[in-house]
């Protein structure tokens, strides 16, 4: 089995389209970042899912962000992904957060899709938590803002100690030939899937289970994987950005400057020999661009 991956495939005959997408590495490396609590794992996981099942859709490159915010004892989690399957997240919490329903979890709150093409406007779509599930509040977005009959399976767990997540979208293709009955049928099948199969078997495995007396038309996987994108070279711009009087007083208190990224848990240090030649570059650098 490969992992970490995401699959479209099409029905013959059929204006329904899906998506089968495995992780592991990818879900373990973003839950490693912090010690989040049990619950807070899992809800990432299944944003995770969400996102790379939402990323597929895009028909331009660029990127979605998946984003839940609230008053409840998680305040934020977000997953952001590009049309390279690249992902990255993080959330925060207060206290002792008990397993339960979306809204036990995120309070008063919203579902907030962004999609960010690399060239043309940025799309934001803001929805209310309603249903107990992140799938049922995905589900409502599609129903409300796309029009479109989609339904989607998230799963988080573990096999031998490890973490996976998995999940599937089934959607009606939006080429005004889908029938409610067809979908129907295919969402009654997908149903049935279980979380083992979901992590531990090759994809087309899967779809023969759910699907064998369906043709089904499975194109070739695209892989997923976790990227930052920090680096120290973003940490000394961020610094440079501040006055250099504040950067040297909390050199000279702290001993150093560091930058913590949310994302990968990476620190970037930087003491006052470091802070010096940074202010110092970037004086040079100034002075000799053209005006």
């Amino acid at each position: 089995m490969t992992n970490d991956s995401l699959y479209r495939y099409l029905f013959d005959g059929v204006s329904v389209r899906g998506e089968l997408v495995q992780l592991s590495d990818t879900y373990q490396q973003i839950i490693s970042s912090k010690e989040y609590p049990a619950p807070v794992q899992h809800l990432l996981g299944e944003l995770l899912v969400a996102t790379s099942l939402l990323t597929a859709t895009l028909k331009f490159e660029g990127s979605i962000t998946v984003q839940l915010q609230g008053n409840g004892p998680v305040k934020l989690a977000v997953i952001n992904g590009d049309h390279n399957q690249q992902m990255r997240g993080v959330a925060r919490w207060d206290g002792d957060v008990q397993a339960g329903t979306i809204t036990d979890l995120i309070g008063k709150g919203h579902l907030v899709i962004t999609i960010t093409p690399n060239q043309g406007e940025r799309y934001q779509g803001v929805v209310g938590l309603e249903g107990n599930s992140l799938a049922a509040c995905l589900e409502n977005y599609f129903a409300s803002s796309e029009q479109l009959k989609t339904r989607i399976w998230l799963r988080t767990g573990e096999i031998d100690g490890q973490a996976k997540a998995a999940g599937m979208l089934l959607q009606i293709l939006p080429d005004g030939q889908g029938h409610e009955n067809d979908f129907e049928h295919l969402e009654q099948l997908t149903e049935t899937v279980k979380n083992d199969e979901l992590f531990t078997l090759p994809a087309q495995d899967v779809l023969y289970r759910l699907y064998h007396q369906e043709t089904v038309k499975l194109f070739d996987p695209q892989d997923v994987s976790f990227h930052c994108g920090c680096s120290r070279e973003r940490s000394a711009s961020a610094i440079c950005s501040i006055e250099r009087d504040e950067v040297e007083r909390i050199v000279a208190e702290e001993g150093q400057i560091a930058l913590h990224c949310d994302y990968c848990g990476t620190s970037y240090a930087f003491d006052s020999v470091d802070v010096a030649a940074l202010f110092e570059n970037a004086a040079t650098n100034g002075s000799n661009q053209v005006h």
